[in-house]
């Protein structure tokens, strides 16, 4: 058997090409010398321009390797477990919190490179576990400090310790590594006080965040009557005795997570917004006002049983939508890919090419990153082959 003449363009043809740039186009192509791209386009067209290439129908997709855009890398020690968020809140991230530290969060990140990830956006829980990954040089993203405070008298001291750790950590920031972002965990677990300071600070220090928001339909429920099975559920030790308490107003049955961040002026900041799936027309329309961008983790979203993400509203407003996996513990892997898989039986009528454009374009755009470009004269990578 004769040995391939790699001298010789190859022309791989895939079922879905998205260069880096503009939009994917279905089927596609990618002409290689050696390992230098010469073209890109749709097959029939590079067959003419390319006669003697050799031809190697890949399938599947052809694209830069997509963003993990909001994961928990520190509990990735956890056993995977399907339950209703306001259940998995109190029996599998506080009930497991033994795994959760850095060993887990470098067992996270070893995955990450394993995959070829574009770039990271993660939410680290615990100081120690910050140090321990920004001293990793082998991956690119944001790093997203959380904070959890729902007492509102403890907000001027977790924002002073807060600005204390970031000021340590910002000179082990790498421009083209990981860099630093904050995250209030939620709307409800973060009080208005603490909410406030921290968008005002991080948009005066260029600092990028992320919020989970409206993850759940007891969240809804939450902001508009005080109570439901999310209230009952909180951790009562470290709550305040009213919702109230915490959101510095009454809830309404007009109120809703969105509107709340939206008039308290966290919007401003243009946080990225994580999940979304129980939100109303005039959510959407905030967003989209604001110039937020969205994550959505379908696998977690469907195991926490908080419902399906309105991609198309969102798509249609013009939001910038991204993908993440969240953590083992609800979306079982780490793994974009899986992820995109799955969304296609959620959404079986949305555009593949939609859905492979936000796991990069939308990845890259939520941490202020640029994806690589599969354009003539750039070399060849295999880890373009999904």
């Amino acid at each position: 058997m004769t040995a391939p003449d790699f001298h010789l363009p190859r022309l791989l043809t895939c079922d879905v090409l998205y260069t880096g740039m503009g939009g994917a186009q279905t089927p596609g192509g990618v002409v290689i010398v050696g390992d230098t791209i010469a073209a890109t386009g749709l097959p029939d067209d590079l067959r003419r321009q390319y006669p003697q290439a050799i031809v190697d129908n890949v399938g599947g997709v052809i694209a830069p390797p997509p963003v993990n855009a909001h994961t928990h890398l520190d509990m990735s020690a956890y056993d995977f477990q399907a339950l209703p968020y306001f259940r998995w809140i109190p029996e599998v991230v506080v009930g497991q919190r033994e795994k959760r530290g850095v060993p887990g969060a470098h067992a996270g990140a070893d995955e990450l490179v394993r995959l070829k990830v574009g770039g990271v956006g993660d939410i680290v829980f615990a100081a120690e576990v910050m140090d321990a990954l920004l001293e990793r040089d082998d991956l690119q993203g944001v790093l997203y400090f959380e904070l959890f405070a729902p007492q509102v008298e403890k907000a001027d001291a977790a924002f002073a310790r807060m600005r204390e750790l970031m000021a340590g950590w910002r000179s082990k920031e790498r421009p083209d590594g990981l860099r630093l972002g904050l995250t209030p965990h939620t709307p409800f677990t973060v009080s208005h006080r603490l909410l406030k300071l921290t968008a005002e600070y991080a948009a005066g220090e260029g600092l990028p965040m992320q919020i989970h928001v409206a993850e759940h339909p007891t969240e809804l429920e939450l902001f508009q009557t005080g109570a439901g099975p999310l209230w009952d559920s909180r951790l009562k030790a470290f709550t305040p005795d009213t919702f109230a308490e915490i959101i510095g107003r009454e809830p309404a049955p007009d109120l809703t997570p969105v509107r709340y961040l939206d008039e308290l002026g966290v919007l401003n900041a243009r946080p990225t917004l994580i999940h979304m799936v129980n939100v109303t027309p005039d959510d959407i329309r905030r967003v989209a006002r604001a110039g937020c961008a969205v994550v959505t983790c379908p696998r977690s979203n469907h195991h926490l049983e908080c419902g399906t993400f309105k991609w198309a509203d969102f798509a249609a407003a013009g939001v910038d939508i991204a993908l993440g996996t969240d953590s083992v513990a609800s979306g079982e892997s780490l793994d974009v890919r899986e992820e995109i898989q799955f969304a296609r039986t959620l959404y079986p009528h949305l555009d593949p090419r939609l859905l492979v454009r936000a796991a990069v374009k939308g990845g890259h755009r939520v941490l202020g990153s640029r994806a690589p470009f599969i354009r003539r004269g750039e070399r060849w990578h295999q880890e373009y082959l999904w």
